[in-house]
């Protein structure tokens, strides 16, 4: 292993230590979290485009409509796919994958395609496109290539900055226009993507976008009190409303007012008490296409858990319950990332390199 091999799987043991974890993500998990962005990343069929159809003119391909993003079965799933790959070779630069990684984005992250994906946005019926939980990812994907000191990202970064710079101004004109949160357990969901959208506007400097989603994050959930736990979750959610809103919260509020925030928020947690948010889903059948979020949720329960739980001092009770339930959570959900079904194989191991690689935690 070089010095460079070193440093990264040193970063990757301080986030994974940070973030709560006792295991940080080993070379085998990558090289399989890879594989599975690998297979999608060019397949283009089946897809779930989410196109509004004006005329017989806009009844393209996905790849004729997404000259980058048209793999992973939707658009989003394609961004974070990259994202995962962008990721899992920043941590591994030296792995087995890195290599055929690096020539797959060097053809997909080209000036041309990007400002394609860019142009699909300035179209008046696609500006509400994959708002925001496709945007968030986005944004994620800019963030980590921003953030990356390597030659081949800095120039992908160069040319993902037009899109990257639409999906700012769309998030920018539709939030002050949002008056309420939504709160659901799948891809409208609000407290997910405005914590994404923090974490990248802090990352790169953009002030007045993070007062625009500080300002927003606290009129949502900011007065939010003994959330009702006994409504989750629903039967093909792959967050949880309630948890994504305190992971947002620790990240919008100072610790002190964060812990007091939460002690109003789940009144009961130090007791071990938050309904069942703190047990394991099953999957019923990986095959299904819904059904399999619910291995999704397991994964996402677990990082916000520890998210929640990387702002608490340590002699504080509801810590322990928290680590506790996102080790179970996390068993659970990877035990189900690689089942030889796309359905769940398209998307999930993204969110397992998001879990096992700390990310969003300060």
């Amino acid at each position: 292993m070089n010095f460079k091999s070193t440093l990264s799987l040193l970063a990757a043991l301080v986030a994974t230590a940070a973030f709560g974890q006792e295991k940080p993500m080993t070379s085998a998990q990558a090289e399989s979290f890879a594989k599975l962005a690998l297979a999608g990343i060019d397949r283009e069929f089946p897809n779930k485009t989410g196109h509004v159809t004006t005329g017989p003119e806009d009844l393209k391909t996905p790849r004729g409509m997404h000259p980058v993003f048209y793999g992973h079965f939707d658009w989003h799933s394609s961004v974070h796919g990259h994202w995962t790959l962008v990721r899992l070779i920043k941590l591994f630069p030296d792995a087995p994958f890195a290599a055929e990684a690096r020539e797959v984005l060097n053809g997909r992250f080209t000036r041309q395609a990007l400002e394609g994906e860019a142009a699909y946005f300035r179209e008046k019926n696609n500006k509400s496109f994959e708002r925001m939980y496709g945007w968030a990812w986005a944004l994620r994907l800019a963030m980590e290539l921003r953030t990356w000191d390597d030659p081949d990202a800095k120039r992908w970064s160069a040319d993902y900055a037009v899109l990257e710079k639409e999906i700012v101004t769309l998030a920018g004109d539709y939030l002050p226009k949002l008056d309420w949160p939504i709160r659901c357990g799948f891809h409208p969901e609000s407290a997910f993507p405005l914590a994404q959208m923090l974490d990248y506007a802090h990352a790169t400097g953009d002030t007045g976008f993070e007062r625009l989603l500080l300002d927003k994050a606290r009129a949502f959930y900011g007065k939010d009190r003994n959330y009702p736990i006994a409504y989750e979750p629903s039967g093909n959610d792959f967050f949880s409303p309630g948890l994504n809103a305190a992971d947002l919260m620790r990240r919008v509020l100072p610790a002190e007012e964060f812990s007091k925030w939460l002690d109003d928020y789940l009144p009961a947690l130090a007791k071990g008490d938050a309904g069942n948010l703190l047990t394991p889903v099953t999957v019923s059948d990986p095959t299904d296409g819904h059904l399999i979020h619910l291995a999704g949720l397991n994964l996402t329960r677990a990082w916000t858990m520890r998210g929640i739980a990387s702002v608490l001092a340590d002699t504080d009770p509801r810590k322990k319950v928290l680590l506790d339930a996102a080790t179970k959570h996390s068993e659970a959900g990877l035990a189900m990332v690689v089942t030889g079904h796309y359905e769940g194989e398209h998307w999930l191991g993204s969110f397992a390199t998001y879990l096992l690689s700390g990310v969003g935690v300060k």
